[in-house]
Parts: structure tokens; sequence; C-alpha cells
């Protein structure tokens, strides 16, 4: 099986991020996944504005889990990547890595987090379950496993 291209952005720890000992709080990792969602979907031609209002559909998150691997700490700069795992009938996960990047640019082999999310197509009135549209599964074929 083909390895998935994964969709990676970059952020840093920031003060709002750690904890009393200068360590990134667990809590912190969902928002870098989720910047990471944000971005991967306008990236293949499916901002959550077309999604919500042309497909008619939304996309809550049914299920997360993350293991923590090493701790982050202030300042650090982490590379998020993002790639789809599987798109079932009705939902879709997101497979998630955090690295550490280094002063000189380059990322360590190491995991720091690593995560997944499953989101559920549904209508927008009763959050009924939906078909994941076609149009959705085309455009996320490139990061998809």
């Amino acid at each position: 099986m083909n390895q998935p291209h994964k969709f990676t952005i970059e952020e840093r720890v920031r003060w709002g991020d750690v904890d009393a000992a200068n360590i990134i709080f667990y809590g912190s990792y969902i928002r870098f996944f989720e910047i990471a969602e944000t971005e991967l979907f306008p990236a293949v031609g499916m901002p959550y504005g077309k999604i919500f209002d042309e497909l008619d559909i939304w996309l809550p998150r049914v299920h997360l889990e993350c293991d923590f691997h090493r701790a982050a700490r202030m300042d650090d700069l982490l590379e998020v990547s993002v790639h789809v795992g599987k798109i079932g009938r009705t939902s879709l996960r997101l497979n998630f890595e955090v690295r550490r990047k280094t002063e000189d640019g380059t990322i360590e082999k190491d995991l720091m987090a690593t995560a997944h999310f499953v989101l559920v197509s549904t209508d927008r009135k009763n959050l009924k379950a939906l078909p994941v549209p076609e149009e959705l599964r085309k455009s996320l074929e490139p990061f998809t496993q």
C-alpha cells in the first residue's frame, strides 16, 4: 500500500500551551490537530464554507484518541502532519503526527504525539449520519491512505 501524502503545518508552543513545569499541557495538542485539520480542507479545495454550505453537511468529531510520546516545551517549533487514514461510508478518520523541528531546521524522527479523530458526515438539521459526499472523498484522495 502506498504511503499517503501528509499535509503539514508548523506551530510554536506558546506560553498558554504550557503548564507550570514549562511542559505542554495535553489539551494544547488538540489545538494543533485542529489547526492542521482546518488547513487541510482548504488545501484540497474543500474549505469548511464549501463543505457546510454547498455539500450541506456537518463533520462533527465523534472520537479522539491521542498518545503522548515525548514532552514538548515552550518555544518548541512543532511540525504537525495529518493524513486521512480511512474514509468509510459515513465517516472519515484523520491521523496526526507531531514532531519537533530543531534549530537547524531539521525534523526530529522521534514522535512527540500521535492521534486520530473520527469525523462523521451528518445532515445539518438533525445530525443524522449521511454518506460522505463523493466530491469530498475525491478531494481528499491525495492525503488518503
